[in-house]
């Protein structure tokens, strides 16, 4: 069957589910990428100035519920409806992605964040199961492909326009993210049409409790468990993608001599994206993962069909690994460019293969059980995402910490950190008193205290799952 005759199978709600993907993920990313710099960057710039540790905590303990409560409530979409839990979902969103914009302390964008993945949390099982629902054995494996490309196309138009819109004003990519988000309730009340779903019989309570029930059944199988827990080491790594290298970038590298190479082939792109200061932003370098995936998806997944799984898993996180070395380990923005490129060739080798390895391996009349636990390992490398990107990073390559080490050392009497004195201030009155400029200090820290040092602990992490999964290939399988 060729393609052109699959695609003409499709039919009104598929595409309308692929198109509301594309919204959210371009409404969550455009927000996402940029979250960390807006949690941490000098207030001054229109950000709240938290540290790296409170980003930590607020971006990991949130991204964690928003992959584990998908076991909750898509038992929920199910008993209420797909179409009401969407509507649900987007007003939940909307309002999250106000209260972000809106509020400055710790303890109120704790709540905010949480909020808005409660929002996610809704969303993500409806669109997954729609296109489950609306194709075929037959049409299936294209009809996937297109979610996976929607997922992919929103998620590199929605950073890269709010890495120009921050810019201008923080409010601006909230208010892109709850106007592309609003975008879903038309979508869905023209053009979403609601499954017919056979089971009505148990409660919302008892499919809530057997969800959970499933999982246990799911997790007796030790082998599995392992599997998983070593792929918590693998997400952990992917994760630094979003939690410290907009932070790294911003703190550590001049991005001018790429936006020079992008003025002298295309100047018109340079000045749209570029800032005033002739440089691109972490958050439009950030989207680049996701444009690289969008053109080079295809090849590679034609590449890794060879393969088994494991060993085009092992093979992918080694070359995420080595991404992420370049990612981290120089001030180079062109070999930062490369490493993201090398970065998301070893994404796409293996994180698809990740949820085909579990389809492979569970049982014929368990694998939607197991398909629902591969989300756990996503979860807690979120939660351990957001601890090493906090305190971890604070103290190998934060620019703040680091400075303030060397402050202390040379007996400099400095104000604290505060509403009054923000963290550029503080930058540029320690400079100041040290007979630097400001990028001279940056690089002045940069040599003696070596924050690059953070590519070992990124990298490693990556590697150590390779390492766990080799072994556990050799000696755990039968």
């Amino acid at each position: 069957m060729g393609i052109v005759s699959v695609i003409k199978r499709y039919n009104a709600t598929f595409w309308a589910s692929n198109v509301i993907e594309l919204f959210e993920r371009w409404a969550w990313y455009g927000f996402y990428m940029a979250f960390a710099l807006y949690l941490v960057n000098s207030k001054e710039t229109g950000a709240i100035g938290l540290t790296q540790a409170q980003k930590g905590v607020i971006m990991g303990t949130g991204s964690m519920l928003l992959y584990f409560l998908p076991v909750i409530t898509g038992a929920i979409a199910d008993k209420v409806g797909y179409k009401r839990i969407l509507y649900l979902s987007f007003t939940v969103y909307i309002t999250g992605f106000y209260m972000i914009g809106s509020f400055e302390t710790f303890g109120m964008m704790f709540f905010a964040f949480i909020w808005t993945c409660i929002g996610g949390a809704l969303f993500k099982p409806i669109i997954s199961a729609m296109i489950a629902r609306n194709t075929t054995s037959e049409t299936s494996s294209i009809g996937f492909g297109i979610f996976y490309m929607m997922i992919n196309i929103g998620g590199f138009i929605g950073p890269f326009i709010a890495g120009v819109l921050m810019q201008k004003s923080w409010d601006f990519v909230f208010y892109m993210s709850m106007v592309t988000m609003g975008v879903n309730y038309l979508i869905t009340g023209f053009f979403f049409k609601e499954p017919v779903v056979k089971e009505k019989g148990s409660s919302l309570g008892k499919s809530i409790a057997q969800a959970f029930v499933n999982i246990g059944i799911t997790l007796q199988n030790w082998k599995y468990v392992l599997f998983l827990i070593i792929m918590i080491l693998f997400w952990t790594a992917f994760n630094q993608l979003y939690y410290s290298f907009p932070v790294f970038v911003e703190q550590w590298v001049d991005t001018s001599p790429l936006y020079d190479g992008i003025y002298s082939v295309w100047p018109w792109l340079a000045e749209a994206i570029g800032t005033p200061q002739g440089a691109i932003t972490a958050v439009t370098l950030g989207s680049m993962d996701a444009f690289f995936i969008i053109i080079f998806q295809l090849m590679v997944s034609a590449f890794v069909m060879r393969f088994r799984p494991l060993a085009a898993m092992m093979g992918g996180i080694l070359v995420l690994a080595g991404g992420l070395s370049l990612m981290f380990s120089n001030q180079n923005s062109w070999l930062i460019l490369l490493g993201l490129l090398v970065f998301a060739l070893g994404e796409m080798a293996s994180s698809p293969k990740f949820t085909e390895y579990v389809g492979r391996i569970a049982p014929e009349d368990k694998k939607a059980l197991y398909m629902g636990t591969s989300f756990l390992p996503i979860a807690a490398g979120h939660q351990l995402a957001g601890w090493l990107s906090g305190g971890v990073y604070e103290r190998i390559a934060d620019n703040i910490y680091l400075l303030q080490q060397e402050v202390e050392r040379r007996g400099i009497s400095m104000p604290e950190i505060s509403d009054e004195v923000t963290k550029n201030d503080y930058i540029a009155l320690a400079a100041e008193r040290m007979g630097m400029t400001v990028r001279e200090l940056t690089n002045y820290l940069w040599v003696n205290y070596n924050p690059s040092d953070i590519w070992y602990v990124y990298s490693g992490v990556a590697v150590l799952a390779v390492i766990l999964l080799w072994l556990y290939n050799r000696f755990i399988l039968d």
